[in-house]
């Protein structure tokens, strides 16, 4: 609810501050007066762009500042969450203009975009100027309108949320399918390289020990002189070093008894004297083992060219590499057999979701279809009501694939003459007729969705008398449960008012102000006799403008 407007150096307007009903509220005044200024300066804290061609003073800033009591509508919530705002009941919406030009937005003194400016307004207030009536002309608010008269609102919600894990699903089955396709298109490819390596057969390090075997191989001659050599000069020669050192150790014996610390070396020497036969043995072990194998060679040479090759081929250089790599290939092989499973599992998921989603939707469907012919009923009625006996309006359910709001789309046809060709609403209808369709609507889904404030302006024109009354009981009652403005210059409807405001010019030194102010009951009745006979009101206007308020 819009609970007050201050407006200050906007057009001719100084500064102005208007409180507004929580009811029914009627803005009038002659032609001219500045009531559309009005509007101009509401539509900037509505996100509307600003020109500093509306500051009169260029030394003053422009200020318009809304107070909004916000109630405890979720969507608004969400928006201040969304936006890291602090969620109040009050919020004071502000623009300031300065005199170059520059453009401010605040929300609840915290500095704001034009677009949180204008999404956070769009949620409080329903502007409805006649001509500018793109909502009326938007399918997703025609369907809005007949699933709130349908109560689909709880199997929306729910449809909705199995709608979404349903396009969700479908995504991950078409990425994977897309992750298998482009496996598939290199699989040939991973199996002639993973086959290559496991035709090689390596074992674990087995290229280095290969390699170090090659060494031994290649220098098995030099390797036998060399241990033939050592083993000799140990065991085989004609004074070989384990048999002297026995002899020597045999000469100190006679004498460990004179010397305690000759017993101890004595050992020391037994010791080094097996220590060296173990020495000579292991050598002679691995001199018997040394073989100059010619074929043994070659074939090491052959495996360790294939091996090499492939680590080559593969951009690595060890056997634990190359074995990782044909892990990965058997990896990427396994994937695509994997990706099957996935795959299926995931469709069949998606296939479970997709009956929730077409039985929800049928019946969704249903209430429409019902609701349909009650819908155009009341609004043909309400048209009639209006001023409008030729107009009718004709819903149309148009059968679609799945969606987010089930499987068909909601448009809303009209004819204005009665002849029987109905068209899309945003093509035939004109500004006054579209004015007057959207109240009737709005009157009707008021009950079922949680509108904002509703303010029209001068939807009225081109209409009088009866019709103009009528207008004005619809607006009447919808303003029991929601706070409407409204600009008019029908005395009809300004009869209905909760509060009534005039909008009039005054001299102010050398210049003219709009200014704007409450009216009580007898200013009221002089205000809309005005409207009905002229400036010089005669008795019967009174007297019949004091019918009007009085009901």
């Amino acid at each position: 609810m819009l609970r007050k407007l201050i407006i200050q150096n906007y057009a001719i307007i100084d500064e102005i501050t208007i409180d507004f009903s929580h009811q029914l509220n009627i803005i009038t005044g002659e032609t001219g007066a500045g009531k559309s200024i009005l509007m101009g300066a509401l539509s900037l804290i509505l996100g509307e762009r600003a020109d500093s061609s509306v500051l009169v003073n260029s030394e003053k800033k422009c200020i318009i500042e809304g107070n909004f009591k916000a109630g405890h509508k979720p969507d608004v919530a969400a928006f201040l969450a969304a936006a890291d705002l602090d969620a109040d009941n009050e919020l004071v919406l502000r623009r300031e203009i300065s005199a170059n030009g520059k453009s401010r937005a605040f929300i609840n003194d915290t500095p704001a975009t034009l677009q949180q400016l204008k999404q956070l307004a769009g949620l409080l207030v329903d502007l409805h100027q006649q001509f500018d009536t793109l909502e009326l002309g938007d399918s997703d608010f025609q369907r809005q309108v007949i699933d709130a008269l349908a109560g689909n609102e709880a199997s929306i919600q729910q449809y909705r949320k199995i709608f979404t894990n349903w396009q969700q699903l479908c995504k991950e089955v078409n990425t994977l399918k897309e992750q298998k396709a482009a496996f598939v298109k290199e699989a040939d490819y991973h199996q002639f390289l993973f086959n290559e390596l496991e035709e090689l057969g390596l074992k674990e390090n087995e290229l280095e020990a290969l390699e170090e075997e090659l060494k031994m191989l290649s220098n098995a001659e030099n390797i036998k002189g060399g241990l033939n050599t050592v083993v000799q000069a140990l065991n085989n020669s004609d004074q070989p070093l384990v048999a002297q050192l026995r002899q020597l150790n045999i000469q100190l014996q006679p004498y460990t008894g004179m010397l305690k610390e000759l017993p101890v070396l004595s050992e020391r020497m037994k010791a080094a004297q097996v220590e060296l036969q173990d020495i000579a043995d292991e050598l002679e072990r691995l001199n018997d083992h040394i073989q100059l194998d010619e074929k043994r060679a070659e074939w090491i040479n052959q495996r360790m060219g294939e091996g090499y090759k492939l680590t080559k081929k593969h951009g690595v250089k060890t056997t634990a590499e190359l074995l990782q790599v044909q892990a990965e290939l058997s990896e990427k092989l396994q994937q695509v057999l994997q990706l099957d499973d996935t795959i299926i599992a995931k469709e069949k998921q998606a296939a479970t979701l997709q009956q929730e989603l077409e039985k929800l939707a049928a019946q969704i469907g249903k209430a429409r279809k019902a609701m349909t012919a009650p819908f155009e009923k009341e609004v043909n009625r309400l048209l009639k009501q209006v001023g409008m006996p030729n107009a009718k309006v004709q819903v149309r359910l148009q059968p679609t694939a799945l969606y987010e709001y089930g499987t068909e789309q909601v448009e809303l046809l009209f004819d204005a003459n009665n002849s029987n060709r109905f068209e899309s609403i945003r093509k035939v209808a004109s500004g006054g007729e579209l004015s007057r369709l959207m109240l009737c609507i709005k009157s009707l889904v008021a009950a079922s969705i949680d509108l904002p404030t509703l303010i029209f302006d001068e939807i009225d024109t081109g209409i009088s008398g009866e019709a103009a009354k009528q207008v004005g009981l619809i607006m009447q009652a919808m303003a029991d449960k929601r706070q409407i403005i409204c600009i008019t210059h029908q005395p009809q409807i300004a009869g209905k008012a909760n509060a009534h405001y005039y909008v009039y010019k005054e001299q102010k030194g050398n210049q003219v102000k709009t200014t704007i102010r409450l009216l009580d009951t007898e200013e009221r009745i002089t205000a809309i006799a005005q409207m009905l006979s002229g400036e010089k009101p005669t008795a019967a206007a009174l007297e019949n403008a004091r019918e009007m308020v009085s009901r």
